[in-house]
């Protein structure tokens, strides 16, 4: 799911339009952004923790050589999946409905209906035909 899908699914599971969805989306994903670069942590009850983890200064060993090598410090961006997310992403737990059909809004009794005019017949635009590019000719090898 992209996020122009994910903002039509909140739209018609909220019962709002696209522009108000798209905003909504925006936003969150905005305040999350901004308040893990300023280092704190933004912990989505049953969804997810993100965090920005300082790491220090380490000794490592390369894998093909066996040298000790040092690996600077380093600030990384972590984002943990909660126990209410994994236990719905592994069927443990049931996945929430959604609302998949816009509702109509009520008819409202007090305002008559309108007869619609027949509008005339439009005339058919002529069909543009695409045209065939001529074949290549085969060029003749010199030997």
């Amino acid at each position: 799911m992209k996020k122009r899908d994910l903002i039509q699914a909140v739209a018609l599971h909220t019962d709002v339009d696209n522009k108000t969805a798209g905003k909504l989306v925006e936003g969150t994903i905005d305040v999350i952004l901004a308040t893990v670069a300023k280092g704190e942590i933004v912990n989505i009850s049953g969804f997810a923790k993100f965090a920005k983890i300082k790491r220090p200064a380490r000794m490592a060993r390369n894998p093909a050589t066996g040298e000790q090598i040092k690996v600077k410090a380093k600030t990384v961006a972590k984002i943990t999946a909660l126990k209410g997310f994994k236990d719905i992403a592994l069927g443990a737990a049931p996945a929430p409905k959604l609302n998949t059909k816009r509702s109509a809004p009520a008819p409202t009794k007090a305002a008559p209906k309108k007869t619609a005019k027949k509008a005339a017949p439009k005339k058919a635009a002529p069909k543009k035909t695409a045209k065939k590019a001529a074949p290549r000719k085969a060029a003749k090898k010199r030997r």
